[in-house]
This record gives structure tokens, C-alpha cells and sequence, in this order.
């Protein structure tokens, strides 16, 4: 079975990209890694979603909606720049404690898309990371950690066009999906921070408010084994080195 992952990549959250990236490394390094970058894809011709700025926030106007991250609708790009196999799809600000490969394993051909099922929840806050407004919609959070089955026929409406033409709403829904085709994976495996169970030992953290990045997250749970896997970044030599490829996404490489 082919295996890929693709991070979403946010310019104002490259420290927690980059972070992120390190803890699946660090677990499991013979899986390539992708990152979907909001520019990237634009010039590759894959994305060209019209979008504006309001009061500083970045607006999808197909939406009428604040986008809290770069990548809130280019993520859904992930089987067409995979194109075969088995894909998964992660925010960016996420903490890996365990073999990726674990996850890849849950894996069921019957179904086109795989993720944690959260049930339906209002964030504690309004806003969120540096100030982002929170918004709701059905499924909030199910396709922030997703496995996609590239392969499965259904997955073939998911479209460029489609994705650059229909509210954002309905592609955080899996709208192009009948229910019983999406696969359900352990809370373990997109555990949100400050909503979850706390009983639920994390294998995937999820700082889905604002990580230890932000000031005001310094403290929240799992910051302090984040910041180990900060140093452990640092001090291992791995660099961030973008190789663009010509489907639109870069490449990242790790160098030691």
C-alpha cells in the first residue's frame, strides 16, 4: 500500500509546521511528507478560490466565511496531489506520539475517507490562536486529521473544480460522500486539546484553539512535550527545505 502525508502549511505557524513534521519524522521517517501551501498550489493551477481580507482575517467569499488558516479549503486537494494509494491530511499544529504507520494500518478499502468522528461541540472561545475568529459548521474537525483512500471510486467527485467552486462548509462535511463511506478512527488519533476526553491517552495532539507557540497557549496541555519536540528539532539539525514540484505542492525534505 502506498502511504503519504500532507500538512497543511499556514505562514504565520511555520515553527509549529515544521515541529509537526519532526514528531512523524522522528517516528517514522520512510513515509514522504508533503506540505499544501496556499501559493504553491495557486500557481500550479489548483487552487484559485477567491479570497479577500476582513479586519485582518483571511475571508473565503465563496463561503461568506473567515478562513482561520491558509490552508482551511486547499487541504481538500490532498487525493488529487496524492493521486493513489493512501493519503493522510493534518493541520499543522499537531504533536505525533506514536509510529504514523499505526494510523496507516486502521486503514479499510470500503471506505473513500477515514478521520475521528467528533460529535458536534461549541469551542470554548470565540476567537482562537492569534485572535482568529471560530466558526461552526457540521463536523467541525473531522477532516483535520483524515486518511483518504485514493483509490476509491467515490473519491473521484472530489474534483478541482469542486473544490474551488462549493462553500467550504459542504467540503468540511464530505458532502461528495454517502455517510456509510467515511471510516471512523479512535478519538486517540485527533485529540483536541481542551475539548477531548482527558481520559484518552493521545496518540495525535491536536492544539485546535492555539499551540505553545502562541503566548497565550504557553501552558495548555501537552505544550511542555511540544516544546521537547521543538528542541529536539533544533538540536538535531533538521532544516526546512521546500523542493517545488510541479503538481503545485512543495516537498519537504529533512536534512540533517
Amino acid at each position: 500500500m502506498k502511504r503519504s502525508i500532507f500538512i497543511g502549511y499556514d505562514s504565520r505557524e511555520a515553527e509549529a509546521f515544521a515541529v509537526c513534521r519532526h514528531s512523524i519524522q522522528r517516528h517514522s521517517p520512510d513515509i514522504p511528507i508533503h506540505a499544501i501551501e496556499l501559493d504553491q498550489v495557486r500557481e500550479g493551477g489548483l487552487y484559485w478560490r477567491p479570497t479577500s481580507k476582513k479586519d485582518g482575517q483571511l475571508w473565503d467569499d465563496i463561503s461568506e466565511a473567515p478562513m482561520s488558516t491558509e490552508f482551511a479549503i486547499s487541504r481538500f486537494l490532498t487525493p488529487i496531489l496524492a493521486r493513489e494509494g493512501w493519503a493522510l491530511f493534518i493541520d499543522c499544529d499537531m504533536l505525533l506520539r506514536t509510529d504514523i504507520g499505526e494510523l496507516f494500518a486502521m486503514a479499510e478499502d470500503k471506505y473513500a475517507v477515514m478521520c475521528v468522528q467528533h460529535p458536534n461541540y461549541l469551542p470554548p472561545d470565540a476567537v482562537k490562536m492569534d485572535g482568529q475568529m471560530q466558526t461552526l459548521y457540521k463536523r467541525k474537525n473531522w477532516s483535520s486529521a483524515c486518511l483518504y483512500n485514493c483509490d476509491h471510486p467515490s473519491n473521484r467527485a472530489l474534483t478541482v473544480s469542486m473544490i474551488n467552486t462549493v462553500p467550504g462548509r459542504d467540503l468540511h462535511r464530505f458532502a461528495w460522500l454517502s455517510d456509510d463511506e467515511i471510516g471512523d478512527l479512535p478519538m486517540s488519533w485527533n485529540w483536541l486539546v481542551g475539548v477531548s476526553d482527558p481520559e484518552v491517552v493521545p496518540d495525535l495532539v491536536h492544539f485546535t484553539s492555539g499551540g505553545p507557540w502562541f503566548n497565550s497557549y504557553r501552558d495548555v496541555p501537552y505544550a511542555d512535550e511540544w516544546r521537547c519536540e521543538r528542541a529536539c528539532w533544533l538540536s538535531g539539525g533538521f532544516s526546512i527545505v521546500r523542493q517545488p514540484k510541479s503538481n503545485g505542492a512543495y516537498k519537504e525534505m529533512a536534512h540533517g
